[in-house]
């Protein structure tokens, strides 16, 4: 991840709608959640989460795909531990030892696959 990547994906996770969506996604794994259960849990209103998940779409931090009538969002596990990643990189003044549990939670936030589980 670059810097310009970086302060597009901070962006849309200062509101704090979006950041309660993306931890939502984070929570519900490779499932997802349909749109409509995002706004009922967040507690907003349909045309409003609208807004936010296009937002969050736009960053590269979640994604969407269509399962008969509903949009299905997810979060996407890579970018996120890109982000983490991005923060760590140049970590502690050459004591990368230091960092180390913070780069362990950037390498293994994605949820295993069923080809891992094997």
């Amino acid at each position: 991840m670059d810097q310009r990547q970086a302060l597009i994906a901070f962006g849309a996770l200062s509101q704090e709608t979006r950041l309660q969506i993306v931890r939502m996604l984070v929570v519900s794994g490779p499932d997802g959640m349909a749109a409509g259960a995002i706004a009922e849990k967040a507690e907003v209103s349909p045309s409003n989460i609208s807004f936010h998940l296009k937002e969050l779409e736009r960053s590269g931090l979640i994604a969407q795909q269509r399962e008969s009538r509903s949009i299905i969002y997810t979060a996407n596990y890579e970018a996120l531990g890109g982000l983490v990643r991005f923060l760590m990189e140049d970590c502690c003044s050459g004591h990368p030892e230091i960092c180390a549990p913070a780069a362990e939670v950037a390498a293994c936030c994605a949820p295993k696959t069923e080809e891992k589980l094997q």
